[in-house]
């Protein structure tokens, strides 16, 4: 495979970030005319979504596509330059935020919260989406960096959006925790830097690879990835690093949060897969680790980084499922849920850096990037569903619910439709992603871990039959009676949940997109001929002979 040169698909990679931040600079100057703002925003989202099927169909899924491609900016190849990498696992990310980013605008030109603070909603919304897609294309450390930090300055001020006490008070615990991860962050970039000279993930991967032609010592580069992984297991949600995910879930407009639980906690995946198998694979470190039932052995750091995760994914699994089943209102529920539906993303991927068996270790990404479509469109939708209810009744709390499959019998099903994702019953989406979870560890023949999987399915079930009991079933109260539905706002969880169901029912499709993603994952050879990083020493003769940049 070789890189793709300036041209067609090359241009399709940068397109996405050009639009959305397109759309934040014209919202930003659009401030005191809402209706043209709303069109604008919801006509860039569309047109955000065709840029990234563009990138699904031309770069990876058509029979002639090349399966990577790569944009220098500038012309500076790399590893001088800035570059921007879509293969098959940024495009299968890149296609969940399309979704949700689209159905999350859509639902917002029909409510927004609050008073003075509309004007600025809409280019922060855009901002965000382009931290979390530069995040998916960059091809280097430090601007892997610099896009979580774009999408993350956005979520603080979406986290304090209604500016009342409580919300002051969880962007504040959030916008702290953020600063000491990005703190940490920036120290092990920094470090990696000065331990190896490149931040490029393809010339750091070829760097890891051959040690000895660059004078590396790998060991302390791996201890330094460790300080990414707990950045990243943050970003994640992960336990221990979840304390933060309950209450700015509930301080944030639940537009924002459908796009928080359901896209921006992917960024933080998505940096472990990318990281963990693209670049620091070829690393050779030696490990030999026990845990209760499964051995963790071998010369790659990746069953030290499957230690890690085995460990962050079981307790995320309980944690977040037993604090779901005690939660008084709907967004609560959702918000617990969303930790321990994570670790039902992050035991696949730790499964996977333990295997030896390239056909588990495929298999086993497989799981996690199916688990984490699932969960992007169930989450989205149950989120979304929760900016409905409280639009329509002005709280989302159980005491004050009921009765609410009487009264908008679309959104009762739309909302079911999700649980039943969640929960994993056939055909949806849930089914195969957990069908297939189930399959990898079964497959690793990793005991306590299928006893933890149905643990956290048997909580999944409880707490989702709870909420969906407390709010849709039995007499109406008050507050539902007098409820008025926004009916553009349910055809939205419609759509979503119609999504849901054909996922499922053309599964064989999503199967082989996922399929490539991890094969794209674990192909570093591929990464490394595409991006094509120059050697410093040739790049300068090339200068002294009087070649350019």
């Amino acid at each position: 495979m070789t890189a793709t040169p300036i041209g067609t698909d090359s241009q399709l990679v940068i397109a996405p970030m050009l639009i959305v931040l397109a759309a934040a600079t014209a919202t930003l100057l659009l401030g005191r005319y809402p209706r043209a703002r709303a069109a604008v925003s919801l006509a860039s989202s569309i047109a955000y979504a065709a840029a990234v099927a563009a990138i699904d169909w031309y770069i990876v899924l058509a029979p002639d596509a090349p399966g990577i491609a790569t944009y220098q900016v500038g012309g500076w190849p790399a590893p001088f330059g800035i570059t921007l990498v879509a293969d098959g696992l940024s495009a299968f990310m890149l296609t969940m935020v399309a979704i949700l980013g689209v159905a999350s605008l859509v639902f917002s030109t029909r409510h927004l919260p609050g008073g003075e603070e509309r004007s600025y909603y809409f280019p922060l919304f855009h901002f965000l989406a382009l931290g979390v897609t530069g995040a998916f294309l960059t091809g280097d450390l430090f601007n892997l960096f610099v896009w979580f930090e774009v999408m993350l300055m956005a979520s603080y001020v979406f986290v304090a959006y209604s500016g009342g006490p409580q919300h002051t008070r969880a962007a504040f615990w959030y916008v702290t925790l953020n600063l000491v991860g990005s703190a940490v962050f920036l120290l092990g970039v920094g470090g990696i830097y000065a331990t190896t000279g490149t931040l490029n993930m393809a010339d750091l991967a070829q760097r890891l690879a051959e040690p000895a032609a660059y004078g590396l010592e790998p060991a302390p580069v791996v201890g330094l990835f460790a300080l990414l992984l707990s950045v990243f297991a943050l970003k994640a949600g992960l336990v221990p690093f979840q304390f933060w995910i309950p209450t700015a879930y509930r301080a944030a407009p639940p537009q924002v949060t459908a796009l928080l639980a359901g896209a921006t906690k992917k960024v933080g995946i998505y940096a472990i897969i990318r990281l963990s198998f693209t670049v620091f694979a070829g690393a050779e470190v030696g490990v030999d680790l026990s845990l209760p039932g499964v051995t963790i052995a071998g010369d790659s750091p990746l069953p030290f980084i499957g230690a890690a995760l085995f460990v962050m994914a079981t307790a995320s699994i309980l944690v977040g499922g037993i604090g779901a089943v005690g939660r008084d209102s709907l967004e609560g529920v959702f918000a617990y849920s969303s930790i321990g539906q994570v670790g039902f993303i992050a035991m696949p991927v730790a499964i996977a850096t333990t295997a030896t068996a390239p056909g588990l270790r495929k298999l086993a990404l497989v799981a996690a990037l199916v688990y984490a479509l699932n969960h992007t469109l169930a989450k989205g939708l149950l989120f979304l569903s929760v900016g409905t209810v409280r639009a329509a009744t002005g709280t989302s709390q159980f005491a004050e619910l009921g009765g609410l499959a009487k009264r908008s019998p679309p959104l009762a099903v739309a909302v079911f439709v999700a649980s039943l994702a969640l929960v994993g019953i056939p055909p949806l989406s849930g089914f195969f992603g957990k069908f297939l979870v189930f399959d990898a560890a079964a497959r690793a023949r990793a005991g306590p871990v299928l006893v933890v999987l149905l643990v956290g399915s048997l909580l999944t079930i409880a707490y989702t039959t709870r909420a969906w009991n407390r709010s849709f079933w039995g007499a109406q109260t008050d507050a539902v009676e007098t409820a008025s539905i926004d009916s553009v706002q349910v055809a939205v969880l419609a759509v979503l949940a119609v999504t849901i169901v054909a996922v499922g029912v053309g599964f064989e499709f999503v199967y082989e997109f996922a399929e490539i993603a991890a094969d794209a994952a674990v192909d570093t050879d591929g990464y490394v001929d595409a991006v094509d990083p120059q050697d410093v020493s040739e790049v300068i003769d090339a200068s002294a002979n009087g070649g350019d940049h």
